[in-house]
């Protein structure tokens, strides 16, 4: 009995030391958080999809890409999301970022197709992650690479919260 009161004893002070500590840099954190993240006094309510619909939303990607039409591709971008593209090594995160990468991308006319998927789900995130190639209808040209997707429920709708994409290196 008496261990396990010291233990408690011990955990405590370590809690509430690690908290004293950082009080301020907690609140100022929390102050700056966006109001549609999920508190730690209300539980987060999670949006439910299935692999299928993830992989859904990576047509509705390349649907857009289809448009040629870079505003149209950004739409599927949250707000607070960030794009790491293959043939830019200038990260992107705000929208005017992403739309100045995918006017260029979108010239050759791209179209993606999933070669591997490996999906995870968990509350209102979602990761597509794999392989895909690309097929481009004004040069001919094919390009295989490998992606990853993470997806963010905003309340309304799944938007693209991350993305990362890189050619394939070479033959193993």
């Amino acid at each position: 009995m008496r261990k396990i009161s010291w233990t408690a004893f011990a955990l405590a002070c370590a809690v509430l030391t690690g908290c004293a500590s950082n009080s301020t840099q907690l609140a100022a954190v929390t102050a700056a958080a966006p109001a549609s993240r999920a508190s730690a006094q209300s539980p987060a309510i999670c949006k439910a999809i299935t692999e299928p619909e993830v992989a859904a939303l990576f047509d509705r990607w390349n649907q857009s890409l289809k448009t040629g039409r870079a505003e149209k591709v950004v739409q599927n971008y949250a707000a607070r999301s960030i794009l790491l593209p293959t043939v830019s090594n200038k990260l992107r995160l705000s929208a005017a970022e992403k739309e100045d990468y995918f006017v260029h991308f979108l010239e050759n006319q791209p179209v993606g197709s999933i070669d591997m998927r490996f999906v995870d789900i968990g509350c209102n995130t979602a990761l597509d992650a794999g392989l895909y190639t690309f097929s481009f209808a004004k040069t001919g040209t094919k390009v295989s690479g490998r992606y990853s997707f993470t997806y963010g429920w905003d309340g309304q709708q799944w938007l693209i919260t991350s993305h990362h994409s890189s050619v394939m290196p070479g033959k193993d």
